[in-house]
């Protein structure tokens, strides 16, 4: 699987990275709204995984250009403080994980992408019935 990681600590975002790959992901890396939204431009990626706070825009910026661009790619995010219900609504990402967070809760949502036949499309537009991103984010304390 092809991962974009976004985050601004470095530290963090190669200790997910190392983890990533170690379990078998191909994984790149951007430390601003900016690099992702370029990287997302030339990669095909299969999800998303977006830190909220970044230093020239926020994760939810990122997936709002990313849509208005027409361009729609799975998300996992993560924050130091839990986001508004209202934005989870908004942008339904797969998973929100509030920092910090155990590596295991990432893997899981990671597999749930994984083991989905049509990662192209969303659970929606497949005919699924959606469960609230904010439901999974509770299953995973």
């Amino acid at each position: 699987m092809s991962i974009l990681l976004v985050d601004d600590e470095p530290r963090l975002r190669e200790a997910i990275a190392r983890s990533l790959t170690a379990h078998g992901h191909n994984v790149d890396q951007a430390e601003s709204c900016q690099e992702a939204v370029e990287a997302v431009g030339k990669v095909d990626y299969d999800l998303l995984c977006l830190d909220v706070n970044l230093p020239d825009a926020t994760g939810w910026d990122v997936l709002r250009r990313l849509r208005a661009e027409g361009r729609s790619v799975p998300a996992v995010v993560f924050s130091a403080v839990p986001p508004s219900a209202s934005r989870v609504r908004e942008f339904r990402p797969l998973g929100v994980l509030h920092k910090p967070f155990p590596i295991e809760a990432l893997l899981r949502l990671v597999r749930q992408v994984v083991g989905s036949p049509d990662r192209s499309r969303s659970r929606s537009e497949r005919g699924e019935q959606e469960e609230p991103a904010i439901a999974r984010w509770l299953e995973l304390d």
